[in-house]
Protein backbone atom coordinates (compact mmCIF):
# COMPACT_ATOMS: atom_id res chain seq x y z
CA UNK A 1 0.00 0.00 0.00
CA UNK A 2 1.27 3.09 -0.91
CA UNK A 3 0.22 6.54 1.11
CA UNK A 4 0.30 9.79 -0.65
CA UNK A 5 2.12 12.56 0.96
CA UNK A 6 -0.24 14.44 2.90
CA UNK A 7 -1.65 11.44 4.43
CA UNK A 8 1.69 10.41 5.63
CA UNK A 9 1.91 13.66 7.07
CA UNK A 10 -1.33 13.59 8.60
CA UNK A 11 -0.54 10.81 10.39
CA UNK A 12 2.92 11.45 11.59
CA UNK A 13 1.64 14.91 12.59
CA UNK A 14 -1.67 13.25 14.06
CA UNK A 15 0.65 10.40 16.21
CA UNK A 16 2.73 13.49 17.72
CA UNK A 17 -0.08 16.18 18.19
CA UNK A 18 -1.67 12.48 20.29
CA UNK A 19 1.30 12.32 22.14
CA UNK A 20 1.44 16.24 23.36
CA UNK A 21 -2.03 16.20 24.22
CA UNK A 22 -2.07 12.60 26.17
CA UNK A 23 1.28 13.99 27.88
CA UNK A 24 -0.40 16.80 29.32
CA UNK A 25 -3.74 15.61 29.93
CA UNK A 26 -1.80 12.77 32.16
CA UNK A 27 0.18 15.61 33.89
CA UNK A 28 -2.93 17.32 34.92
CA UNK A 29 -4.47 14.01 36.07
CA UNK A 30 -1.89 13.42 38.59
CA UNK A 31 -2.03 17.03 39.70
CA UNK A 32 -5.56 17.02 40.26
CA UNK A 33 -6.66 18.19 43.93
CA UNK A 34 -10.72 18.25 42.62
CA UNK A 35 -11.42 15.26 44.23
CA UNK A 36 -11.83 13.01 41.21
CA UNK A 37 -8.93 11.33 40.86
CA UNK A 38 -7.74 10.82 44.00
CA UNK A 39 -9.71 10.37 47.34
CA UNK A 40 -9.34 11.69 50.46
CA UNK A 41 -6.85 9.50 51.88
CA UNK A 42 -4.52 9.98 48.42
CA UNK A 43 -5.24 6.80 47.08
CA UNK A 44 -6.34 6.27 43.09
CA UNK A 45 -10.32 6.19 42.45
CA UNK A 46 -11.70 4.30 39.51
CA UNK A 47 -12.17 8.06 37.65
CA UNK A 48 -7.83 7.52 37.84
CA UNK A 49 -7.81 4.25 36.70
CA UNK A 50 -10.07 4.70 33.71
CA UNK A 51 -8.60 7.73 32.79
CA UNK A 52 -4.95 6.51 32.49
CA UNK A 53 -6.21 3.86 30.64
CA UNK A 54 -7.52 6.15 28.07
CA UNK A 55 -4.23 7.84 28.05
CA UNK A 56 -2.32 4.82 27.71
CA UNK A 57 -4.50 3.36 24.87
CA UNK A 58 -4.29 6.86 23.50
CA UNK A 59 -0.14 6.63 23.87
CA UNK A 60 -0.15 3.15 21.56
CA UNK A 61 -2.52 4.03 19.16
CA UNK A 62 -1.35 7.50 18.72
CA UNK A 63 2.34 5.93 18.32
CA UNK A 64 0.83 3.20 15.74
CA UNK A 65 -0.37 5.61 13.81
CA UNK A 66 2.98 8.03 13.87
CA UNK A 67 4.87 5.37 12.53
CA UNK A 68 2.92 4.74 9.32
CA UNK A 69 2.84 8.07 9.13
CA UNK A 70 6.78 8.16 9.20
CA UNK A 71 7.37 5.63 7.48
CA UNK A 72 5.15 6.80 4.75
CA UNK A 73 7.04 9.85 4.60
CA UNK A 74 10.72 7.93 4.38
CA UNK A 75 9.38 5.75 1.75
CA UNK A 76 8.32 8.79 -0.34
CA UNK A 77 11.60 10.14 0.32
CA UNK A 78 13.47 7.24 -1.13
CA UNK A 79 11.12 7.20 -3.94
CA UNK A 80 11.88 10.60 -4.64
CA UNK A 81 15.44 9.82 -4.47
CA UNK A 82 15.79 6.95 -6.58
CA UNK A 83 14.15 8.67 -9.48
CA UNK A 84 17.07 11.15 -9.75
Amino acid sequence: MKLSRPVSWFLLAFGVWSWVIWITFVKNLWQDASGLAFDDAGDPTAYFWVHLLLAITSFLLGTAVGVIGLRGVRALRRERGSEN
